[in-house]
């Protein structure tokens, strides 16, 4: 179900948002500072690659509703079923709140479904204790039938999210999503885009009118910043009179 802009405002609107700290350079300074910014904008969730950053992000997230998440071999995806699933297992058990799992590429390109749809099925089974599930496509190594494909795996799986990136490599374009989208209409699983390109603001808020449910984002300040003034200019819809 598409979000309803004009019932947002930039003080509630951060919930559409998940924060992350992604780089392979990051220190508990740049985790601990992530984690203020998600509690100060009202984040859905605050994402790190690794469970290394658990503890400081449980310490840091304490006493709010922000998630905490991570992902199982991230952002390459190259691992087989067991070991995703046994990472995935670890993660729950560590904490994590939001868990990803990032769909063989290869697999995909190469049309090897049934490897992709035995990843999904022990995810899934290895994130029973999460909070939410999340499926990470890379649209952009994929044309449009594969991105299709998986997505309408993600959603027979019954995994919460199909998200476009991991936001390592190049984001997606609105073509791509729309092929994503339509590939889980009419299930119950939703879409999150992630590696939004510049300008963000203007993109991000462009993908949720087109029907986008979450932005997976490291500059949620710049993004949600901009809200009033999107609005004024009419890119987001005020609220019905």
């Amino acid at each position: 179900m598409a979000i309803d802009l004009s019932a947002y405002s930039k003080d509630t609107v951060g919930k559409l948002f998940d924060h992350s700290v992604l780089p392979k350079n990051t220190t508990e300074k740049d985790v601990r500072e992530g984690c203020k910014v998600a509690r100060e904008y009202n984040c859905a969730a605050f994402y790190t690659p690794t469970a290394y950053w658990l503890d400081v992000m449980k310490e840091e997230l304490e006493g709010s509703d922000v998630l905490l998440g991570t992902g199982a071999d991230f952002p390459w995806g190259m691992q087989d079923a067991y070991m995703k699933a046994v990472e995935t297992a670890h993660l729950v058990e560590l904490g994590a709140q939001s868990v990803d799992i990032c769909v063989n590429v290869s697999a995909v390109r190469d049309h090897r479904y049934d490897v992709v749809k035995k990843e999904l099925a022990a995810f899934k089974d290895a994130a029973a204790g999460a909070k939410l599930t999340k499926a990470i496509l890379e649209v952009c190594f994929l044309a449009d039938d594969e991105i299709a494909a998986a997505a309408a795996l993600v959603a027979e799986a019954g995994i919460d999210y199909v998200k476009t990136s991991s936001g390592q490599f190049e984001g997606p374009s609105m073509e791509q999503f729309l092929v994503m989208k339509d590939a889980v209409k009419g299930s119950a699983t939703k879409c999150k885009v992630a590696g939004v390109k510049f300008p963000r603001p203007q993109n991000a808020y462009a993908f949720i009118l087109a029907g986008a449910e979450l932005i997976g984002t490291r500059a949620t300040p710049a993004i949600v910043d901009a809200f009033d003034q999107l609005r004024g200019i009419g890119l987001i819809p005020s609220p019905a009179a």
